[in-house]
């Protein structure tokens, strides 16, 4: 610690010593400066405050009907980028301030004064309120500065949604007729490649394979239910067999009640009643109704026949009475021909399906192939289709927006404080520049003192010579100074002192008496020009 307090006081012993440096560094700097800082023209401050209405009426109407623009987010942008370059150009233009202009470099050095002096302030998420100044030394051109600038604020927010929607809904359109000739295509494709494969496609009952399980399946079923009703068949042939067929005659039956009597007409009347419920459900070109009409036709023949023979082998059969049948035997008569005829349809029945199972066994390797392109052509279709229903979708919505905001309920731009000319300056801050020069003034001296002094060091202790020379120092001898000397020295200490308290009252002096000092300057400045 005493090392330092001695380094210090070294320190201080050598600005001292270049006092004089010092004093008139100090006044140089300070007494230019000042005349600088009183020359300096006035500030004129202009502003205007403007609310941004970000919130309209129409948009909870129009959520999830139209499309909702980023309001807030393209008013922060437009006050990001509200001195670009461009900007700064037009503002030029509007206030006339490139009609001095000569050159490119004189409009570069034109811009940046204006984006140096022209501050925006405010906004956020709370308040929408934005403060627009600018400062000049002409009130005039300030005020018409902030004006211009507030009109692009507002033109160019407004401009930038319009654009922006026109922009999206010219590219809309476009998408929207790409997307409709993609959809004819894939229509057309669609339409020639069910033309190509009639038959092939897959229908109702699934896919190939389902198709074919369900025929197989239908195959068997078939089959089975065929021999069940041949062993039913067989069956009632063996009762038959057994059972006698007449028991007596019918004294009372007449042979020509509406046509001759015979055992096969419960069957034949049996038939045309299943005819009647088939053709309910089926057309006649189903197998089952096909079979059971040749079945009542075959019946009908028969009968026909045989009461032709009979009449024919004895003729009093037509004017007596037939024989009283045995109930039994011709209820299990009537059972072998629902049989019979049962067979004959499942005969049908199987031979198509056989014949459908031996089809589709035979496009085992062209179905698939042609259900897999189906497929594919039904995706790329209803791709299409969905992305072309969504574009007019998002054009109706484009188109309800452009319409919400041309009726101007979008953001709406309330002029708080309209820009105005100042009265009064609103800078330079003179007493705080005085004040810097000032202290400027004193800090260069200081440091110039203490540069001297490092350029000419002396040894004002005897530690700091026996450090400098590495060698032991015997002793001091103490300057012995002469009344002439101690007065000098005491005058010269009071001329520094005076010369400097000088200073400090010529800067009260200047800090008090500013406007009627540069009125004097200005005068001057005036005579000598």
């Amino acid at each position: 610690m005493q090392e330092i307090l001695g380094q210090i006081y070294t320190y201080l012993r050598g600005i001292w010593r270049r006092r004089w440096p010092m004093l008139l560094m100090a006044w140089f700097i300070c007494l230019a400066g000042w005349v600088y800082v009183l020359t300096m023209p006035d500030e004129y401050s202009s502003s205007a405050k403007v609310y941004v209405d970000t919130q309209s009426v129409l948009q909870p109407l129009l959520r999830g009907l139209a499309i909702q623009s980023g309001v807030a987010q393209e008013v922060d942008l437009m006050t990001r980028t509200l001195f670009s370059r461009p900007n700064l150009e037009k503002a030029a233009r509007m206030t006339d301030l490139d009609l001095n202009v000569n050159n490119d470099r004189e409009m570069d050095r034109l811009l940046n004064s204006l984006a140096d002096r022209v501050r925006l302030s405010g906004g956020g998420r709370q308040r929408n309120i934005y403060t627009l100044s600018f400062y000049d030394s002409d009130p005039e051109l300030a005020k018409k500065v902030v004006q211009s600038f507030l009109t692009i604020f507002v033109e160019s927010s407004l401009g930038s949604n319009r654009k922006d929607s026109d922009v999206a809904q010219k590219f809309i359109d476009e998408q929207i007729r790409e997307y409709e000739a993609r959809l004819v295509e894939a229509e057309d494709r669609l339409k020639e490649f069910k033309q190509k494969n009639v038959g092939l496609m897959p229908g109702s009952g699934g896919d190939y394979f389902s198709q074919l399980k369900a025929a197989q399946s239908q195959l068997i079923l078939t089959q089975e239910r065929l021999t069940e009703v041949i062993k039913r068949r067989e069956e009632i042939k063996n009762q038959m067999s057994e059972e006698d067929q007449n028991i007596g005659l019918s004294p009372s039956a007449n042979i020509f009640s509406g046509g001759l009597a015979h055992p096969l007409d419960g069957r034949i009347a049996e038939m045309e009643k299943r005819l009647d419920e088939l053709l309910l459900n089926y057309t006649q070109r189903h197998p089952d109704v096909i079979s059971t009409i040749d079945t009542m036709e075959r019946l009908k023949n028969q009968r026909q026949s045989e009461l032709d023979q009979a009449i024919e082998d004895n003729p009093e059969v037509a004017n007596s009475s037939p024989l009283l049948q045995n109930p039994v035997y011709q209820q299990q008569k009537i059972s072998l021909g629902q049989a019979e005829a049962e067979i004959a349809s499942l005969e049908v029945r199987l031979e198509k399906a056989k014949q459908n199972v031996e089809r589709l066994e035979q496009l085992v390797d062209t179905v698939p192939a042609v259900e897999a392109e189906m497929k594919r052509l039904n995706r790329d279709y209803s791709i299409v289709k969905g992305n072309y229903e969504q574009l007019l979708n998002r054009r109706e919505s484009a188109q309800m927006a452009q319409k919400a905001e041309a009726s101007g309920d979008g953001v709406q731009f309330k002029v708080i404080e309209p820009a105005r000319i100042a009265l009064e300056p609103s800078g330079p801050n003179r007493p705080l520049f005085l004040s810097i020069v000032l202290l400027a003034g004193i800090g260069a001296g200081v440091a110039m003192a203490f540069f001297l002094s490092q350029l000419k060091q002396t040894f004002d202790t005897r530690v700091s010579l026996r450090e400098a020379l590495d060698l032991p120092v015997l002793g001091s001898i103490a300057m012995e100074w002469s009344p002439a000397q101690r007065l000098k020295l005491r005058i010269e200490t009071a001329v520094f002192l005076s010369m400097g308290f000088s200073l400090l009252v010529i800067y009260l002096v200047v800090l008090l008496m500013q406007e009627r000092l540069r009125g004097i300057i200005s005068q001057l400045g005036v005579l000598v020009v």
